[in-house]
């Protein structure tokens, strides 16, 4: 007795499960929808991406919210739809077959065959607007692989369907540009066939560089010495008005190693071993462009002072001075200086050394010609704008003490002491 119980007891719980079961797999709902399509060898990437979206889209409609059994009993019902609407928006393709896998997870599988004639090369031809033939390579060296966008959706596919494209196909390169060249907009024209041409074209964004404000300086020759090739970097450096100010900053270095390097193979920049650097010191709209052209070979200067409230001759209180020296290392100077005093015509010359023991430390040595006399003295760079100065004169006993500002590359003021008087100079830096 006690065995039948237990038997039919355990008969009645499989009973129940199994009608469980049966409940919850009649109770199922289709959640999403995934599709697969495919055509051989003879689908894209990029286009294959957007059917399947589209196949998706079509059975999200027709079959999520519904019950897995009811999906089961009007599959094929359901795939003559999709087929049929599929079809309509296909153009140089043809749905051979549609298969609903019904699940929780509903997969869609979508075979294709591609009409007769497809495409098996694609030829990217890429056209640069408004770019200065210096500017254009670095444009093109951004769309390196460019023609990847266009192989990615157009080979092995039916050259009937290339306007169906179109959409893909943009949103891509502005993908491409977005991450390789966003300062530029492209648009493109394909011409289908066999070997497929592309004809893209790409054009600056807004805002872009109006004009270019150029200054050329030199610490070590004469700065009127550069204006000989100023027309010229006027020229070059003006190659970047129409450029995208955004571009300008991304590819700052280049731009300044390009315009120093042009600067450099001058000549007369070779024969006194200059070497310029090249800042773009304001990028916007209105470009500033600033270039240093100097040489450790040489050192040569041209300056002109005028003093003011300064006692004794007053032919002494202005004077245009010459300095040209030859480095024959790093820090060894010999130099032939010369003073030209126009109140009275009279020029004096001295010869000298100079010891650079840093960029801003120098001591010097000159010999009077003139008076057979000897002045030592040094040199102190403070900072980019402070100098001080000191010389002895062993003629004389006297020692004169200064401290100069620079107020900017062609103009400085210094107050100078000696041991009888003290003054004002304004000096010229030519």
């Amino acid at each position: 007795m006690l065995r039948h119980e237990i038997v039919c007891g355990l008969a009645g719980f499989f009973l129940t499960l199994l009608i469980f079961v049966s409940d919850t797999e009649a109770s199922a709902f289709v959640e999403s929808v995934h599709a697969d399509v495919e055509a051989g060898n003879n689908l894209p990437p990029l286009i294959e991406r957007r059917m399947e979206t589209t196949v998706s889209a079509i059975g999200a409609q027709l079959l999520e919210g519904r019950r897995v059994a009811e999906a089961e009993a009007t599959r094929t019902k359901d795939e003559q739809i999709i087929r049929e609407v599929f079809d309509k928006v296909l153009v140089g393709y043809s749905v051979q077959s549609v298969l609903i896998e019904p699940a929780d997870n509903t997969r869609i599988r979508v075979s294709l065959i591609p009409w007769a004639d497809v495409i098996h090369d694609v030829r990217v031809d890429v056209t640069v607007e408004g770019m200065s033939p210096a500017v254009e390579p670095l444009v093109r060296r951004d769309l390196a692989d460019v023609s990847r966008v266009f192989e990615q959706g157009l080979s092995g596919l039916p050259e009937a369907a290339t306007d169906w494209t179109n959409g893909v196909l943009k949103h891509s390169l502005n993908d491409y540009l977005e991450e390789h060249l966003p300062e530029f907009r492209g648009d493109f024209e394909i011409i289908p066939g066999s070997d497929a041409s592309v004809k893209l074209i790409v054009y600056p964004r807004l805002p872009v560089v109006r004009t270019v404000d150029l200054s050329m300086r030199s610490d070590s020759v004469p700065n009127f010495t550069l204006l000989n090739h100023r027309r010229q970097m006027q020229e070059t450096v003006n190659t970047l008005i129409g450029v995208p100010v955004s571009f300008v900053k991304r590819h700052k270095r280049e731009f300044e190693e390009m315009f120093a390097s042009k600067l450099d193979a001058y000549s007369d920049f070779r024969a006194l071993s200059m070497h310029t650097e090249v800042t773009l010191s304001r990028i916007d709209a209105d470009l500033a462009v600033m270039s240093r052209s100097n040489t450790k070979k040489y050192l040569i200067r041209l300056e002109g002072w005028t003093d003011i409230s300064r006692k004794g001759n007053k032919d002494d209180h202005t004077v245009f001075r010459l300095h040209a020296g030859r480095r024959f290392t790093s820090q060894d100077e010999i130099f032939l200086q010369t003073d030209f005093l126009p109140h009275s015509t009279e020029w004096r010359w001295e010869a000298g050394y100079a010891r650079h023991f840093s960029p801003w430390t120098r001591a010097i040595v000159r010999y009077d010609l003139r008076e057979d006399r000897f002045i030592v003295g040094g040199e102190q760079m403070i900072s980019d704008r402070w100098l001080a100065r000191y010389e002895y004169r062993w003629s004389d006993q006297k020692g004169e003490a200064a401290v100069r500002y620079r107020m900017h590359d062609f103009l400085s003021l210094e107050y100078a002491v000696d041991k009888d008087d003290n003054w004002l100079r304004i000096i010229g830096n030519f």
